[in-house]
């Protein structure tokens, strides 16, 4: 293993795996076979962490399918210009200028909350029947984390 093998837990392992996207994913500029490298030692990582941590198999199991599926999420959308994007929980929250790429975020199984004025992304077992909350109280109560791009970084600076 070459890039997570000093990775100690699952949090770290995302924390890196999220670096190294914005730095080698093909969208941003990045090479395509380092990125399914990186992929492909992620998967790896999360898996020996899981059996690593005391969790059974199946919780194991499904906490490498919940990365992958938020990963998945994230990598088709992060290439879209002037968009923010936040893991907020186990939810991904996206706001900014979503307006002119809202068809992109509609194909990537993302959906929008008309009183939070964001889209999001969750897995279905974190189906809700909706809060009143604000996006800033769920902020505070599960906290958030951007996910940035190279090149949302560059078009800022334009």
């Amino acid at each position: 293993m070459k890039y997570f093998k000093e990775c100690k837990s699952i949090d770290e392992v995302k924390a890196l795996y999220k670096k190294l996207a914005k730095e080698n994913h093909p969208d941003l500029g990045g090479d395509t076979v380092i990125m399914q490298a990186i992929n492909n030692e992620y998967a790896f990582a999360c898996a020996r962490l899981a059996k690593g941590a005391g969790l059974s198999d199946a919780e194991g199991d499904e906490e490498i399918k919940l990365s992958e599926l938020y990963r998945a999420a994230i990598e088709k959308i992060i290439h879209l210009p002037g968009i923010v994007i936040e893991i907020v929980g186990h939810w991904i929250w996206v706001t900014g200028n979503t307006r002119p790429v809202k068809e992109e975020l509609k194909a990537a199984h993302f959906f929008f909350a008309s009183k939070k004025c964001a889209w999001y992304f969750r897995a279905e077992e974190y189906k809700t029947r909706g809060s009143n909350k604000s996006l800033e109280e769920i902020r505070r109560k599960y906290g958030s984390e951007k996910v940035n791009s190279r090149r949302k970084e560059k078009a800022l600076e334009d």
